[in-house]
């Protein structure tokens, strides 16, 4: 599909969607504080669904998310500012299986992005940029993408432990916050704890 009627695609489809999603939208008596006092940071991968494999309806829990589910300094700053100003006291971190985070390595990515912005590909387990026509990126790569943590990680079970401690040990985290791991795993939808 041509990128322009992709685009076109997709605007159209999230407007329609939303004209009727606000025609029986009927949740404006929401408040911003979670009801079940609940923050859950966990990865950005579109085959989760926090609300539906956790239980929750709107209005009950922050959902934090971004690559890896990781304990980013931002990820942090939104958990203490759910807790400070919105009373959560219930944190959850929830790392997945068959997560991309695994797949890739700090070095790769730098090396990719000083190469070529556009995405690249998977070719025989190996992280590549392919060859693209010149006009495609209109902005050449750049070595910025090596000093960036990109928070990559090989062990699930070890990375939960880390970032709960990581978040645990912050000044600015109370010490009676809750803070409990999980790792979903992508083809059953099964929460398993990690302690």
């Amino acid at each position: 599909m041509p990128e322009n009627t992709r685009e076109t695609a997709n605007l159209t489809s999230i407007i329609e969607a939303n004209t009727h999603y606000s025609k029986s939208f009927s949740q404006s008596e929401l408040q911003p504080q979670p009801t079940r006092h609940i923050s859950i940071l966990t990865c950005m991968d579109s085959r989760m669904d926090p609300y539906k494999f956790a239980g929750l309806l709107d209005g009950e829990a922050h959902i934090i998310r971004n690559a890896g589910g990781r304990a980013t300094e931002d990820a942090i700053r939104s958990l203490i500012i759910s807790h400070k100003f919105l009373g959560t006291l219930d944190w959850f971190v929830i790392h997945h299986t068959n997560c991309g985070m695994t797949l890739v390595t700090e070095d790769i990515i730098g090396e990719l992005l000083e190469d070529d912005l556009e995405t690249a590909v998977i070719e025989d387990g190996v992280w590549i940029n392919p060859k693209r026509d010149s006009t495609v990126n209109t902005k050449p790569g750049s070595a910025a993408g090596k000093a960036i943590d990109w928070y990559t990680f090989t062990d699930l079970k070890e990375s939960v432990l880390k970032d709960m401690s990581t978040i645990r040990q912050h000044e600015l985290v109370p010490s009676h916050i809750n803070i409990f791991g999980f790792i979903f795993d992508v083809k059953t939808g099964k929460l398993t704890p990690v302690n």
